[in-house]
Parts: C-alpha cells; sequence; structure tokens
C-alpha cells in the first residue's frame, strides 16, 4: 500500500484464485479461441484452487468475426460463471445501431460493416434508403440470444486489489460511485491520471503496441483486430504476468517487470 492507494507492484488477487484479464477482441475469433485454449491448458496443467476469466469488452467491430465471437461468449459464459464478460463502448454502438439506425455514429464510423457482414448482411451508412433496408436485414439476422447477452452485461467487476472494466474510471470518484458511461469511454481524464487508486485498474480500450503496466493500470488492449495479437494479464496472489496469443500460430508469453 503507497498513501491512499494501492501500488501495481505490491497489488495482490484474492488467495488461491488465478485472474485472465483478456483485452479488445474486436471479432477476432481466431484469436479468442487460441487464448482460451492457452488459457484451458494452464488450468488444465497446474490447476489453482479458483479462477476466473475476465473479458474486458468490445468483442465487436472491425474484426472479420463478431458473430462468432458472441457465439463463443455467449456458449463459454452460460456454460460457467468463472468465465465474465464486461460490456465495452462497441457493445453499446452496436446496441444503438440496432435501435436506431444512423450513418454517423459508432458503428457506422468504427467497423460496423464488418459485424454486420458477420451476420450475412451488407450494410450502405450513405444513402438513406439503403441504410433502412440494412438496418431492417440486420435486425432481423442478429438472433436474440445476442440481444440479451449485450444488454445484460455488466460494466465493472473486482477482485483483491483489481478492479476491472473496459474503459477506465474517473478520477476522484470511488470505484462504487463511478459512472457506467465512464467505464466504457473514458480516455484523457484518466490515462493522464498519476495517482493511485483503492485498486489497480485493469482495462482495455486505447489500443497500444505492447501491453501498458503502470503504477495505477495495465491496460491490454494491443489492437487485436490489426496487430494478430491478443492479450492478457495474468494475476495470482501477487504474481503478475502478460500472457498474449499470435495469429502467426505462436504462443507468447512473457512476465511483467
Amino acid at each position: 500500500m503507497v498513501g491512499q492507494g494501492v501500488h501495481f507492484l505490491e497489488a495482490a488477487g484474492p488467495a488461491g484464485m488465478r485472474i485472465y484479464a483478456i483485452g479488445d477482441v474486436h471479432g477476432r475469433l481466431d484469436l479468442l479461441e487460441e487464448m482460451h485454449a492457452r488459457i484451458e491448458a494452464e488450468l488444465a496443467n497446474e490447476p489453482p484452487r479458483d479462477w476466473r476469466v475476465i473479458h474486458l469488452g468490445d468483442y465487436v467491430d472491425r474484426g472479420p468475426d463478431s458473430k462468432g465471437v458472441l457465439d463463443r461468449l455467449i456458449e463459454a459464459t452460460s456454460r460457467d460463471q468463472r468465465m465474465i464478460a464486461l460490456a465495452g463502448n462497441h457493445e453499446a454502438g452496436f446496441l444503438d445501431f440496432l435501435a436506431y439506425p444512423t450513418p454517423d455514429g459508432l458503428f457506422a464510423n468504427n467497423g460496423g460493416e464488418n459485424t454486420a457482414l458477420s451476420y450475412g448482411v451488407s450494410l450502405g451508412f450513405y444513402d438513406p434508403g439503403e441504410l433502412a433496408r440494412g438496418h431492417a436485414l440486420l435486425k432481423r439476422a442478429v438472433p436474440e440470444s445476442h440481444i440479451s447477452f449485450l444488454r445484460n452485461l455488466g460494466t465493472s467487476v473486482a477482485f483483491g486489489d483489481f478492479f476491472f472494466c473496459h474503459a477506465g474510471v474517473r478520477p476522484g470518484v470511488t470505484l462504487e460511485r463511478q459512472d457506467p458511461r465512464d467505464l466504457l469511454w473514458i480516455r484523457g481524464e484518466f490515462l493522464n491520471h498519476p495517482g493511485l487508486y483503492s485498486k489497480v485498474i485493469v482495462h482495455g480500450h486505447t489500443p497500444h503496441a505492447e501491453p501498458e503496466v503502470l503504477a495505477n493500470r495495465v491496460n491490454v488492449d494491443t489492437f487485436a483486430c490489426r496487430s494478430g495479437i491478443l492479450t492478457a494479464l495474468v494475476i495470482e496472489g501477487a504474481d503478475k504476468r502478460l500472457l498474449s496469443v499470435s495469429d502467426k500460430d505462436q504462443w507468447l508469453s512473457a512476465t511483467t517487470p
């Protein structure tokens, strides 16, 4: 403990529990399946007393198989409650578009056409007639199970000295009183804040070429949809390490400093 907050180097997860926190997937079902396979192998080879796998949001858009990612997550979270999926801003954008299609929202301008294609629908955003036609087809193509899953995603979860969310938290507000919109969208105020929080914040949302491991937060968004690398933070007691899978058919792992 340092001052009024927790420093990453001294932070620990609950005794006996191993936690995997996975960054933004963005339609890369291939990488998510490989990450799950790696985690399953670790759990089988060195089983902990308890475990959690936390997905930090942004499952849809940009990559080629958003539908497949949601199918996989629905199956995994239904099968085992220790598999946790949190909401990202792109899930919110997808729901917003399904409810009210616009050509200038998050979905239209940030890879939503690839999400629609994964459901077999081609969208045209800038012709009103094409937008209405495509929207109607997409609403019919998206299963109700997907809508229910997206609507019921939580925005945060905490274990031990760690707080998990998609985007980050607002400095000066207790973790218990964070605005759900900040948990999905915040950037500047959070990313530039040097102070410690009551827990270390583990998040995605802001892509980096490499994971960011700082005193007060860990960012595991390594831009999987473009880099071909999906990253997770692994926490077991006071031990922390990074685990990455690559589309180069090779598992990668590294230990944090």
